[in-house]
């Protein structure tokens, strides 16, 4: 294989998919070696076929808001490949949802799910609906109908969906709700569901709380200690929220946060005042980061994200491409030493090789924000076995989890010159694990 030849091939056959293109050249450029130390993958053209999802369900969502008005949204689900276990992965509701987003995230989702060694292939939905600004009413009629399409292509052992941007609790509940009147069962095939309905304790907190597990990992092998360091968090959603939890339980003095109007820059640190401030002004009031810059009089810039500032540690978890070179050289030139990304693809190729380059801990988001899929898969199980466990049982399997990753990245990335690749650690893993069921069920 030539991963520039693949490349090439999937863009003439897929234009215009920006973002599948380049999560998929991230992979390609990392694992060509040792793809072609097996020349039965070539044989079978086992390259290829990862590349190309399974299968796309792409719908008509029509609804009814408030004034009466019918409304059109487009709805997807991408089925990229369960050579591992049932399709699994989020529903995204945001304006910038399209097909190039989701075969992305799908084909992430694909390497990440091999990576926390449970049973789970990969998959992603969504709509370009936008649950801001919309009432709790216009919300579930929207869930409702969305489901309503996509509710015979999903299941407890065939797709799980869970949430992702856009998609929290509330949305869960609504699709869940209607899905189980359709399907006339009660079965685990949404995670991410309420404490009463089958939800998993730690799963809100999974994807935050699993970066900084990850993180932790990263800096004990260099014997740096987390407590006093300086982080750069992005984002205010629930990766941001609960990354900056534990960053504070930890000692470590969070400084940023944002959203997709600015960034707020505290100088003192976000504590878990000002914290639970933000939960309840972005949870329950769905409101703007500013309003923290105006209660609390410090310094907020619009329209920008918070990579110029300086710190010790950047914790990207907003959402794709985040971080690009300009930023990454600032990050650096600022003293930044580790970035562990809460988010999927947030860094741009060139943020990538800046970090690489300077031999920085960067941690990919394949391996640094798996805690979340983590956490459904143990969802999933204690579903199937009508099991609730402990918030303690389940954050000590989510540690165990992001431990394991770890170190299979250390198994596959770690260079002659002792520096850890943790970027091809994880897609050598990930892809291994993948390519190998796969040989062994046969071409399909």
């Amino acid at each position: 294989m030539k991963a520039n030849e693949v490349l090439d091939m999937l863009k003439r056959r897929f234009p215009n998919e920006p973002e599948y293109h380049q999560a998929v050249s991230e992979v390609l450029g990392t694992i060509e070696d040792v793809y072609n130390e097996h020349p039965e993958f070539e044989k079978a053209n086992l390259i290829e076929r990862l590349c190309i999802p399974d299968r796309i369900f792409s719908f008509r969502v029509t609804w009814v808001d408030d004034k009466g008005q019918v409304q059109t949204n487009m709805g997807y689900r991408v089925q990229h490949n369960n050579a591992i276990g049932p399709y699994k992965g989020g529903v995204r509701f945001h304006a910038s949802v399209n097909l190039s987003i989701l075969k992305f995230l799908a084909f992430e989702q694909t390497f990440k799910n091999s990576l926390t060694t449970l049973p789970m292939g990969g998959a992603k939905g969504g709509s370009d609906f936008s649950p801001r600004g919309k009432s709790n009413a216009e919300i579930m009629r929207f869930c409702q109908a969305f489901i309503t399409e996509l509710w015979r292509h999903i299941g407890p052992d065939t797709d799980v969906p869970a949430g992702d941007i856009g998609v929290g609790g509330r949305e869960v509940g609504y699709m869940y709700g209607m899905y189980k009147k359709l399907a006339r069962e009660n079965t685990g095939t949404f995670t991410g569901k309420g404490i009463e309905f089958g939800g998993s304790l730690i799963r809100p907190e999974a994807t935050g709380y699993g970066n900084v597990y990850f993180l932790l990992q990263m800096l004990k092998t260099k014997g740096i200690d987390i407590k006093d360091k300086v982080v750069t968090v992005s984002g205010s959603g629930n990766v941001a929220q609960y990354t900056v939890e534990k960053l504070i339980s930890l000692g470590a003095k969070v400084v940023t946060m944002s959203d997709s109007d600015g960034y707020i820059y505290d100088p003192e640190g976000i504590d878990r005042e000002k914290l639970d401030y933000i939960m309840e002004l972005k949870n329950l009031y769905r409101g703007r980061i500013r309003e923290y810059a105006e209660k609390y009089g410090v310094k907020y810039v619009a329209g920008a994200r918070p990579w110029n500032e300086k710190c010790d540690i950047a914790m990207p978890s907003a959402t794709q491409n985040e971080i690009n070179g300009d930023d990454a050289r600032a990050l650096l030139a600022n003293g930044c030493f580790a970035v562990s990304e809460g988010a999927n693809m947030p860094s741009t190729p060139e943020a990538i090789e800046e970090f690489l380059k300077a031999k920085i801990l960067y941690a990919p988001g394949k391996a640094a924000n798996a805690g979340g899929v983590s956490v459904s898969g143990l969802e999933m199980t204690q579903n199937a076995q009508k099991l609730s466990w402990s918030a303690e049982e389940v954050d000590q399997k989510l540690k165990d989890i992001m431990a394991n990753i770890h170190a299979q990245c250390l198994k596959y990335g770690t260079q002659e010159d002792g520096y850890v690749n943790y970027v091809k650690g994880a897609n050598v893993a990930g892809f291994m694990k993948v390519a190998k069921a796969m040989m062994a069920q046969g071409i399909l």
